[in-house]
């Protein structure tokens, strides 16, 4: 446990570090900043898209909908360097070589990286802040909707782990990061609605934005915790396999 801890520390350094993980940030926090409370002049004929909005009743149910299809290309960005930069500088040998194990290797960049999501996710408690001045938050929205996204971006990091695993090249990983969450997200959501019964209520189950939305809503959804603890972990296997698939290259 101490070498994968001390792999989490060096990759969480690194994101603090790093001009492109603080460029994702405040990308992230600037949309959600966009959505909780724009300018007046984007309110006419569109005020209930926005949540911070005189003479309306405000929730940050929505909020955590829009974070949640954020994450669709922001977890792939924030993730395409883990083991994509090693493959590419070389230093992947002197890892693989190092006395730790591929899983200890996979588990300390994935704690890394969701250290610096916590990090980020932190950020937006400031619209929690303003909520409770200028309004009435229902506290059960407020901790299911954290904990869904919790689980939701540990699932995302996870499948922008294993994509980065698969190529030296980081906008290839984060391409082929985007691609499979959109499968959870897009064609198992709207494109899943065309489907003829039963399929179209199978694709419903792996829509991880559909879950996400029962955690907004304040409710505690057990099928919602086993399914992204399920793509946590499947992703990270299949994360672990192909870093020692490496091994015999």
């Amino acid at each position: 446990m101490g070498k994968t801890l001390s792999i989490a520390r060096r990759e969480l350094a690194g994101y603090f570090y790093s001009p492109l993980a603080y460029g994702i940030g405040a990308l992230f926090l600037c949309v959600c900043g966009f959505k909780f409370a724009s300018p007046p002049g984007f309110w006419a004929g569109s005020r209930e898209w926005f949540i911070l909005v005189p003479y309306q009743q405000a929730s940050l149910r929505t909020l955590f909908e829009m974070m949640g299809a954020a994450m669709v290309v922001a977890a792939p960005l924030l993730t395409m360097r883990l083991v994509s930069e090693e493959l590419r500088g070389g230093t992947i040998e002197t890892l693989l070589t190092a006395p730790v194990t591929d899983a200890q290797v996979i588990l300390g960049k994935f704690l890394g990286v969701l250290g610096f999501y916590l990090a980020l996710l932190g950020g937006t408690l400031i619209f929690l802040v303003l909520m409770f001045v200028f309004a009435t938050p229902d506290a059960g929205v407020v901790v299911m909707g954290y904990l869904g996204m919790i689980l939701l971006g540990a699932a995302f990091l996870a499948v922008g782990l294993f994509a980065s695993t698969l190529t030296r090249h980081q906008l290839l990983a984060a391409a082929a990061a985007i691609v499979i969450l959109s499968f959870f997200t897009l064609l198992m959501g709207p494109a899943a609605a065309h489907l003829p019964e039963p399929w179209n209520q199978t694709a419903a189950r792996l829509n991880a934005l559909y879950y996400l939305k029962g955690f907004a809503r304040g409710l505690f959804d057990s099928r919602g915790v086993v399914f992204f603890l399920a793509l946590t972990g499947g992703f990270l296997f299949l994360s672990v396999k192909t870093l020692e698939s490496r091994r015999w290259r």
